[in-house]
């Protein structure tokens, strides 16, 4: 799978994992120059807490496009170190 946002190809991997719909890709597949902190969290009900970052290509952000459950819930505990997208960002077979 890709993810794709503005051109650019931020996350690659053939080793996601897709929960309620989402493809979370291992934190190694992503492409560090193109994500920035964020201080946006979010609470779900069964996963746990989420952390976000922003995606930035080419000058342009893409404000708490992804996010991660860095300790999530035991449910959820196969998503550990992997990140999600939205907001516009595109997630194809690679």
């Amino acid at each position: 799978m890709k993810a794709i946002w503005n051109g650019a190809v931020i996350a690659e991997s053939d080793a996601t994992v897709v929960v309620e719909g989402n493809h979370y890709f291992p934190r190694e597949a992503l492409d560090p120059r193109y994500f920035a902190p964020s201080e946006n969290h979010s609470v779900c009900h069964w996963k746990g807490t989420a952390d976000y970052f922003h995606v930035e290509v080419d000058g342009k952000r893409n404000p708490n496009a992804a996010w991660t459950y860095p300790t999530p819930s035991p449910a959820a505990a196969e998503i550990a170190d992997h990140v999600a997208f939205w907001h516009g960002v595109e997630v194809v077979a690679a």
